[in-house]
């Protein structure tokens, strides 16, 4: 499939390093980049379509130097029952499970505004690179809501503490502070960021398919696990990936000091 002909008004997609590494821009700079209905749908198909070509990265980001303002509230089902209410919250939760389902390592690129479902949004990729300049919080709650589905991935990459002073405070914070207690991975320095971001997806893109895969899966499975239950899963896990054709080579080219030529299986 031609990942970047499933670009519409509203996500730009494009591939880059012959199809391993998809980009995802949400276009909507006028509000903020928004989550609504249409931006869902095009993240989900694209994670679907960069696990069908075999890509190993999948970078998400906001047009306009923001990355995302959260939901679309001019969007929201006002003064409709229930059932429209969790129709319209569904997609966040749809997308955030996929996108720890999915093959692919995903990267969010935060500049500006990272606020509300969008902090969700980010808290649920793997690495999160963001802008010296760029804010995070979830200012919903001060509309009356609160960051229920943005909680699932940020109480998983925050502490507890820290956790409940951003959701139930909505105070914003900087990227230093959003790296200090876990939220980011990494800030680039001023006028650095696109050669911090290219940097991060490099350092990724570079390893085996059947690692990242392998590796990724592993990770969330045994992350609600028990130490003992965990050990014994993770021995399997090893035992299957040494068992791999890109193991084996990847050995070979240490042992005899040359780059590796992954195979994907």
């Amino acid at each position: 499939m031609d990942i970047d002909a499933l670009s519409d008004d509203d996500l730009r997609l494009d591939t880059r390093d012959d199809g391993l590494v998809v980009r995802a821009t949400i276009d909507r700079p006028d509000q903020r980049n928004a989550l609504n209905d249409a931006v869902v749908a095009g993240l989900l198909d694209a994670l679907d379509a960069a696990d069908d070509a075999d890509a190993r990265v999948f970078v998400i980001r906001g047009a306009g130097e923001t990355f995302c303002s959260g939901g679309d509230l001019s969007a929201m089902p006002l003064g409709q029952g229930a059932q429209d209410y969790r129709e319209n919250f569904s997609g966040l939760a749809r997308l955030l499970k996929r996108m720890e389902d999915a093959s692919v390592i995903t990267v969010a690129a935060v500049e500006g505004y990272c606020l509300a479902g969008g902090c969700g949004l980010a808290a649920a990729c793997e690495f999160v690179v963001a802008d010296a300049d760029a804010q995070f919080g979830t200012p919903e709650v001060n509309v009356g809501l609160f960051p229920a589905q943005a909680m699932a991935p940020i109480t998983r990459a925050v502490g507890e503490k820290q956790a409940l002073k951003l959701m139930f405070t909505g105070e914003r914070i900087d990227a230093e502070e959003a790296h200090r207690i876990g939220l980011v991975t990494t800030v680039a320095d001023q006028g650095e960021f696109e050669a911090t971001l290219d940097d991060t997806v490099a350092a990724i893109v570079k390893n085996s398919p059947v690692m990242l895969s392998m590796g990724k899966e592993a990770y969330y499975a045994q992350r609600d696990m028990g130490y003992g239950e965990a050990l014994d899963y993770l021995k399997e896990v090893i035992a299957l990936l040494a068992l791999s054709e890109d193991t084996e080579e990847g050995i070979d080219a240490f042992l005899t000091d040359r780059d590796p030529e992954w195979r994907g299986r």
